[in-house]
């Protein structure tokens, strides 16, 4: 069997986004544009399997690894055979899946004896009620309010909300590089994946139909949010968001304000998954989550 794998460009845009919609996946992986914005990061390509299934390969610090097919679920346990006479024979390595989605292990029901599935605890992705992310809500996120409202009233008159285009690329590179620099330390080599990333998109911007948005301070823009929209789950993702952080109440108020604007009819929201970093994992806990998108490792034995 020959599959023919090749690197992800925003040509693949429709194709890919197809196989996406065909079964239920509440993780952050479950878009294009994710896989874009790794698409160098993690040397992502992709093939299809006989009009049925999307197949995702990666490298991962030297070592190759897959997703779990995309198709519909009665296709996902001949698509995974597919996966696995792959590694097996072509790759002659044992099958690796780096980040299995839930849903799709519970319609696969593995052999637990022939495969060890391990979930990732700091790979799962935080999900959120969009309407309490657009309301706040709740004596949990009185917090956010308060920061929104100290935000409001310390830039009364000198802020505005404004949806993105391509024509913004520019402006965003610029605050993007300024706020990289004043980054310390922590995942540089996942925050430089990311940026290359994000820069390959603004690049693109006008083929990958992105939604962006930014909040502009004193006419200079401060905060910025990069999403997708998953259809069938009625989830919108949330990939990238950045602020400056020295803007109290900035960071919550993106956070509403792209939710409120670019995604009305969002029943969840995903924000990823917080790397590990417990000032990440602190941050994403702050909003209240009414559950994770779950991840896990599958190695064949």
């Amino acid at each position: 069997m020959c599959l023919n794998f090749k690197p992800i460009s925003e040509n693949d845009i429709e194709t890919i986004s197809y196989y996406f919609k065909l079964r239920s996946n509440k993780t952050c992986d479950s878009v294009f544009l994710d896989a874009y914005l790794w698409k160098d990061f993690y040397n992502v390509k992709f093939a299809i399997w006989e009009d049925k299934a999307l197949l995702i390969t990666m490298v991962i610090s030297g070592e190759t690894y897959c997703a779990l097919p995309f198709c519909k679920e009665e296709y996902i346990t001949d698509a995974f055979n597919v996966l696995l006479e792959y590694f097996n024979n072509t790759l002659n390595k044992k099958l690796k899946v780096y980040l299995a989605d839930e849903e799709g292990l519970n319609a696969l029901n593995l052999d637990r004896n022939l495969f060890d599935i391990i979930d990732i605890e700091d790979a799962k992705d935080y999900l959120y009620l969009a309407e309490n992310l657009r309301n706040l809500t709740g004596k949990k996120l009185r917090k956010k309010k308060n920061h929104i409202n100290a935000f409001l009233r310390e830039n009364e008159g000198n802020f505005y909300y404004k949806t993105l285009c391509c024509q913004s690329s520019d402006i965003i590179l610029e605050f993007l590089n300024n706020w990289r620099d004043n980054k310390n330390g922590e995942a540089e080599d996942q925050l430089d994946g990311e940026i290359q990333g994000i820069t390959d998109i603004l690049e693109n911007c006008n083929a990958l139909n992105v939604i962006m948005a930014g909040i502009f301070v004193n006419d200079k823009l401060e905060a910025f949010s990069i999403g997708s929209y998953n259809e069938l789950e009625k989830m919108a993702i949330i990939h990238i968001e950045k602020a400056n952080p020295n803007i109290r109440g900035l960071y919550p108020y993106i956070n509403q304000q792209f939710i409120i604007n670019a995604f009305p009819d969002a029943y969840l929201v995903n924000r990823e998954d917080d790397l590990g970093l417990e000032g990440l994992r602190k941050a994403k806990l702050s909003y209240d989550p009414v559950g994770y998108a779950r991840k896990y490792r599958v190695i064949q034995l």
